[in-house]
């Protein structure tokens, strides 16, 4: 079986990855992450049922929840941990299994298997998606496997952080449970509406747990130069595992400077206090094989978006992985300390012996604009919409990726017009955001929101504005949409726009590998979802010239 992959914008030209992924993932790794959802089919069938006897499922739903984080993209490479979670799925299953009685007769429930080898062979005959002949209704399947995925993330941050949904984790599971079975494709499309739904609930829930944990962001200048410390650069989007590392270098001699989706940590006031945390080093996800090597010391990734180092690469022993992430090169963060935080002593020891980054880029950053502080300043905005000085609000969020024809979004922030906002969230920021674009009456044409869960908050902006402004249909506000989609983050994010009653957004660059000529009719039809063309004729589709 060759590999076969259409979940990201890592599969070029729409087509999907064949052999090796283009994000670097081999097919046994690939295939195990099949296998691993398919445990998590068998596992969500004995929840539901456990649920239903009033047994307690949390740290099942709780393992769920991490291993379908795991097979995001650039998110796990490593077979060791891959292997564990599969074995520890199906511990979880036979467990409940004496617990309750499942009449369901899906292999997932009931295959076992007893030595690594038999785990790669059975994953050479499995898969999430071979139960429907329908390729539309495949299509669509695949579009909520992905849009849970994404779930998974958010959910997972927010239950770190002491906050969790019952009914996140009962749709999660369900919807594992409804790919097993047949459906027809009106069925679907209701089940792609209550995903999105289920999206709007967790980037809910992540956002109260972050803005109770850590305070709401507020408008902030971030450092992105270096200073003569020692260093160590955390990445990802967990901001518990950012706060415990704070707490431990706490007076050390260590710099901490976040990258990438860490960038908006320094808006959130209890974590700004930390006076070690002295600025952002670098770019997007997807330049670290080049900004790695220039840091100089340690590096630990809290979530997804890792890059498979090249056998140049001088990093490896520098870099560290915890939570759902891994790679086979790299190690692993798992030893708790007896208060139980994470332990990052080894971290700490290594960054002493290291000498200072290489700064690559000198100035500031203006971040902290996510919907509490945004609804601070709408008079504000309000004022300047009215007066003409704002035409337009337009969101660029969205992630980023490495392809060439990514730099269409640099080219069409530089060529908005001075009287447009770019409300922005997420890595895709990266393309613009140290353009030099000025403001308008004070306030910055590119207000970052913060990571990619944060889209939520041009969610609540935009309905804020519809009840300000009296108008019956969001779409009437004076906001488009142009966003980058990459994966499953992205995925369920526009899915929860499309499920707020948001029409005519652009997505791109390319529309998702697994939607068929039908289904996109149907979402083009339904939503006015498009996929962006050039510049110039975008400009005029929203009315920007």
């Amino acid at each position: 079986m060759s590999m076969y992959c259409n979940q990201c914008q890592e599969t070029a030209k729409n087509i999907a990855c064949t052999i090796n992924g283009v994000c670097g993932k081999k097919e046994p790794t690939a295939n195990l992450q099949d296998l691993l959802m398919y445990a998590c089919q068998g596992l969500s069938y004995a929840t539901i049922e456990a649920r239903k006897k009033g047994i307690d499922t949390n740290a099942e739903s709780k393992h769920i929840t991490n291993c379908l984080f795991m097979t995001i993209t650039n998110a796990n490479f490593d077979d060791i941990s891959i292997l564990k979670a599969i074995k520890d799925c199906n511990s979880y299953r036979d467990a409940l299994k004496g617990k309750v009685k499942i009449t369901e007769t899906h292999d997932s429930i009931n295959w076992k298997a007893s030595a690594d080898v038999e785990y790669y062979e059975k994953a050479n005959h499995v898969g999430t998606l071979t139960y429907d002949t329908n390729e539309d209704v495949r299509s669509l399947k695949q579009y909520v496997l992905f849009g849970i995925k994404g779930v998974s993330a958010y959910v997972e941050h927010a239950f770190n952080l002491g906050y969790e949904q019952q009914d996140i984790y009962n749709f999660m599971e369900e919807t594992l449970v409804m790919i097993t079975k047949p459906m027809d494709l009106n069925g679907m499309l209701d089940w792609v509406m209550k995903t999105g739904e289920c999206g709007v609930k967790a980037m809910a829930i992540l956002d109260k747990a972050n803005t109770s944990t850590y305070g709401n962001p507020e408008i902030s200048k971030v450092n992105i130069g270096v200073g003569k410390n020692p260093g160590i650069l955390i990445s990802g989007h967990d901001l518990k595992d950012l706060e415990q590392l704070l707490i431990q270098t706490e007076g050390k001699g260590i710099d901490i400077y976040t990258h990438s989706e860490m960038l908006p940590a320094h808006a959130y006031p209890s974590l700004k206090k930390y006076k070690h945390l002295v600025g952002n080093y670098g770019n997007a996800w997807h330049r670290q094989l080049e900004e790695f090597e220039t840091f100089n010391g340690p590096i630990l990734f809290t979530t997804n978006c890792l890059v498979p180092p090249r056998k140049s690469t001088t990093y490896n022993e520098r870099v560290f992985t915890t939570g759902a992430t891994g790679m086979p090169e790299w190690k692993r963060i798992d030893k708790k300390l007896a208060n139980g935080h994470k332990d990052f002593s080894e971290i700490i020891a290594l960054a002493k012996s290291c000498k200072a980054p290489t700064a690559i880029e000198n100035g500031e950053l203006t971040i902290g604009f996510a919907h509490n502080q945004v609804l601070a300043l709408a008079d504000k905005i309000l004022d300047a919409v009215n007066s003409g000085a704002i035409k337009k609000l337009v969101v660029m969020s969205g992630c980023d990726a490495r392809q060439k024809t990514r730099e269409y979004y640099t080219e069409f922030a530089k060529q908005l017009p001075k009287d447009t906002v770019i409300l922005t969230s997420g890595c895709a920021k990266y393309r613009y955001n140290k353009l030099q674009l000025g403001d308008i009456n004070g306030i910055p044409r590119v207000l970052d929101a913060g990571q990619c869960n944060d889209s939520y908050s041009w969610a609540l902006v935009a309905l804020k504005l519809k009840e300000v402004l009296n108008l019956d249909d969001i779409n009437k506000l004076p906001i488009v949409f142009n966003i980058a989609w990459y994966e499953q983050k992205a995925i369920i994010v526009h899915l929860a726009l499309l499920y707020l009653g948001i029409k005519n957004t652009h997505i791109g660059p390319t529309l998702p590998g697994f939607m068929t000529p039908n289904v996109l009719k149907v979402v083009q039809e339904n939503f006015g979802v498009q996929t962006i063309t050039t510049v110039d004729e975008d400009m005029k589709i929203f009315n920007l010239n």
